[in-house]
């Protein structure tokens, strides 16, 4: 058990194609290789049960009730927190995620070749969540959408439902929530006997599907509560993983949990996360935060940012190892751990997103290898001129007796990147906000669940902090792409930048910048073919744009092309969390799209609005005939693409 130490930060309490902005550099920065590197640990991964698509029927009363928000969050549902202090729900950032000083680009070489657009359609939605299970359900935003695709078979997954497609986009399941799905009591019991029971709260959901065992994968972070009638949360935290049991998704599955509070308790090793009340240091569990998962030839890879849980202070991200064999063999065993702090030129590493291989293309050398990266501009007030490629090689060993593999660190120098601005969207109609302002009864108290009448918004829709989104390890090369502020028509917008590194020479093959004027792109999410032909797919809002399902083709030779709209939004988002006085300090919109290859085509999943009513039609029927509910509107779509 190491010492106690000092946390790397205190915190402080239709088919469009748009011509697209973008600057491209062909670079062959050398990679500095820091000496520090992880330190190594294990924490134990347990078998805990099984589980299929049992779905609860969805809510024939859609009236809304008490208790839409689970306030025993820490501030907030599952991601409702404010996180701009480090102390506010899951999905936190960093005091340094202020909005930088982004790249002046534009127009450059032309795009290789626009990728076509195939079957596409509306994915799971606000009344999706709201209502599963029979409504014993919270609201949620936002979505933190997930996809992964194989075997004939779409994946979708959000805060907190899950669902499957066929390819051509028929539902192969029902909607099932993440509580039934893994075996939890409803988030919240709405009626009966156990009225007002609540669940433990499911958060952050990611999936692949695993080329090299030939299944599905999906992780979810989980927060305990005291019991089933004390809705406090305990502290303790940890990924629950399902592993299909064949290549069958609509079968059953195998679920596995990993603790993550690494306070010392339930095998975990001790981190002594802490925060700081009244000068004195307070130690608290550490929370896994923003997990996400890759896969190599031998083990899932899964990644959290960790934080003290019920205060303030951030320690680095964690790196779990997991070999095959423990999660084929259905029995778990003991898993690789990596913690960052400490190591790499920053201190530490922040949301360091494991790689995707498509087809089974892995990398074998130095005993198999598993690429990472991250950003740090959060580190460095918002703006910074570096990424990082993490290394994991000797993977084979994750299936022996004794794991032993290696972490290693580079920092790559790049173009300017810079925490971005928030969003913009048209006015469109507001009828959650016109519903808050509203003096009359019954609106503002029985459907806002509020008793104040102050609808002031924070502004704009959240951009995300410049942390690397969704990482493939393709063509021999490692591609990912985030969100920055770009320079782009005499103003500062929320543009993309992206990056291909040749991952054994340390060198950039391309990198390049990506914006619209008048216009913000955000949460991009890489998909990469096996011959180096890829797909960005992100947001796309702006002053004349309402919030639409976007994607550009990629490729290493000339970059990102033209923007192509697969949705677009047909009215302004219309969420919570971007309402004062519900208390959540920041627009939530996005944390994360997903991409998917499926064989020579690419799945991707980005959030948009698919619908828009007046305030007269929300007051008769705050669904507005299923679409939405009270709380919010947000949606998904799920496009296939091929290159």
């Amino acid at each position: 058990m190491r010492s106690a130490k000092r946390p790397l930060l205190v915190l402080l309490s239709s088919l469009a194609v748009v011509s697209v902005a973008f600057a491209a550099a062909f670079s062959t920065h050398v990679a500095t290789i820091h000496a520090a590197v992880p330190d190594t640990q294990f924490v134990p991964l347990t078998r805990v049960g099984t589980s299929s698509f049992k779905s609860g029927p969805t809510a024939t009363d859609t009236s809304t009730r008490a208790n839409e928000i689970d306030t025993s969050m820490l501030a907030g549902d599952a991601d409702n927190g404010d996180g701009g202090d480090g102390a506010g729900g899951v999905n936190r950032t960093l005091p340094g995620a202020v909005t930088g000083h982004g790249k002046a680009i534009s127009p450059s070489a032309s795009p290789k070749s626009n990728p076509t657009l195939g079957t596409n359609f509306e994915g799971l939605n606000f009344f999706n969540q709201r209502f599963a299970n029979g409504g014993n359900q919270f609201s949620v935003e936002p979505p933190d959408q997930a996809l992964c695709a194989g075997n004939g078979f779409v994946v979708e997954s959000v805060n907190d439902v899950l669902r499957i497609f066929h390819t051509d986009g028929s539902p192969a399941t029902p909607v099932i929530d993440l509580n039934t799905f893994y075996g939890y009591p409803a988030a919240i019991t709405r009626s009966g006997p156990n009225v007002g029971q609540r669940g433990p709260e499911l958060t952050d959901p990611s999936c692949i599907f695993d080329q090299a065992i030939g299944r599905f994968v999906h992780v979810v972070l989980t927060l305990d509560r005291v019991s089933l009638t004390n809705a406090a949360l305990t502290g303790t935290n940890h990924l629950d993983i399902a592993v299909s049991d064949t290549g069958d998704p609509t079968g059953s599955w195998t679920i596995f949990t990993l603790p993550v509070q690494n306070d010392g308790t339930a095998g975990t090793p001790n981190h002594h996360c802490f925060f700081v009340s009244h000068g004195v240091q307070v130690f608290d569990p550490c929370l896994g935060d923003y997990p996400h998962v890759g896969a190599d030839a031998n083990g899932i890879f899964l990644t959290t940012n960790e934080f003290t849980f019920f205060g303030a202070g951030f320690f680095g991200a964690q790196v779990y190892a997991i070999g095959n064999s423990l999660i084929t063999g259905g029995a778990g065993g003991s898993v690789v751990l990596f913690d960052t702090l400490g190591a790499g030129p920053d201190g530490a590493g922040f949301t360091v997103w494991p790689a995707i291989t498509p087809g089974n293309a892995f990398d074998g050398a130095h005993g198999g290898s598993e690429y990472f990266l991250s950003s740090d501009a959060v580190f460095r007030g918002g703006t910074s001129t570096s990424i990082l490629l993490w290394t994991m090689s000797n993977t084979s060993s994750l299936n022996a007796a004794s794991p032993a593999p290696n972490l290693d660190i580079a920092s790559i120098t790049v173009d300017q990147y810079a925490v971005p601005p928030r969003a913009t969207q048209p006015a469109g109609n507001h009828p959650l906000s016109d519903c808050i302002a509203d003096l009359t009864f019954p609106c503002n108290t029985t459907i806002a669940g509020v008793g104040s009448h102050d609808n002031t918004s924070f502004g704009n829709l959240n951009s995300n902090d410049s942390r690397m989104q969704e990482v493939f390890y393709a063509n021999g090369e490692v591609w990912g792409a985030l969100d920055t502020a770009v320079d782009v028509g005499g103003e500062t917008r929320a543009g993309i930048a992206y990056y291909v590194v040749n991952p054994h020479s340390g060198n950039l093959s391309l990198q390049g910048q990506a914006g619209i004027p008048q216009t913000d792109l955000t949460y991009p999410a890489v998909g990469v073919l096996a011959n180096g032909r890829g797909v960005i797919a992100f947001t796309l809002t702006g002053d004349h744009n309402y919030p639409s399902a976007a994607f550009a083709g990629l490729d290493d030779k000339v970059g990102m092309g033209n923007v192509q709209v697969a949705a677009a939004g047909v009215g302004a988002w219309d969420g919570f969390t971007q309402y004062v006085i519900f208390g959540a300090g920041r627009p939530r919109w996005g944390d994360y799209g997903y991409a998917a290859v499926d064989g020579q085509s690419i799945w991707v999943a980005s959030e948009y609005v698919a619908q828009t009513c007046d305030y007269a039609t929300y007051k008769a029927d705050p669904t507005c005939g299923g679409t939405r509910g009270a709380l919010s509107n947000w949606s998904t779509h799920i496009s296939n693409v091929t290159p």
